[in-house]
């Protein structure tokens, strides 16, 4: 059994404009939603074996702050230029590339990609993972090189607004 956890990055400000997308931080929303989202992961005693982070200042910075909520080592979240807004392919190439003695993934990144991906994986309907929303997704194989479309389940699908947290 794999399971995949994809995390959108929290609310990024755009209080600069002359700041570069990649760099944009986070906004007072983000910094607090992300740490709230890592409350309710670690309620259920969620830790992944790896985290992948897009490198983009808000990715990053949400997987910071969701490892530090969940007891992960934060010199082992690994970043990946690829996941910065990268499509479904791209996506899938991540996960089928990691280790298979990775059971837990989580991944850090960006709409629209992470909305599609999760649709693409479990053959939801989700019409968008909001920022800091949480996707999980089950997966009945040994090896993640065999993850493709329609090869999950989804488990939960959790975000900030969300009053009664299903995780």
């Amino acid at each position: 059994m794999k399971t995949l956890f994809l995390v959108r990055h929290a609310k990024s400000s755009w209080d600069d404009m002359n700041l570069a997308d990649f760099d944009r931080p986070l906004a007072s929303r983000g910094f607090r939603d992300a740490p709230e989202m890592g409350r309710r992961l670690a309620s259920r005693n969620i830790i992944p074996d790896l985290i992948l982070s897009s490198p983009a200042n808000r990715a990053f910075s949400t997987a910071t702050i969701i490892a530090r909520s969940i007891d992960y080592d934060l010199d082992k979240i690994e970043t990946r230029q690829d996941i910065y807004l990268a499509g479904v392919r791209t996506l899938v190439n991540q996960i089928q590339s990691v280790s298979d003695r990775v059971y837990k993934l989580m991944l850090f990144g960006h709409n629209p990609g992470f909305t599609d991906l999760a649709n693409y994986l479990s053959g939801s309907n989700i019409l968008n993972i909001p920022t800091a929303g949480i996707v999980c997704i089950e997966f009945n194989v040994d090896k993640w090189s065999v993850v493709e479309k329609n090869s999950g389940r989804l488990n939960f699908f959790d975000y900030p607004k969300n009053q009664g947290s299903n995780i």
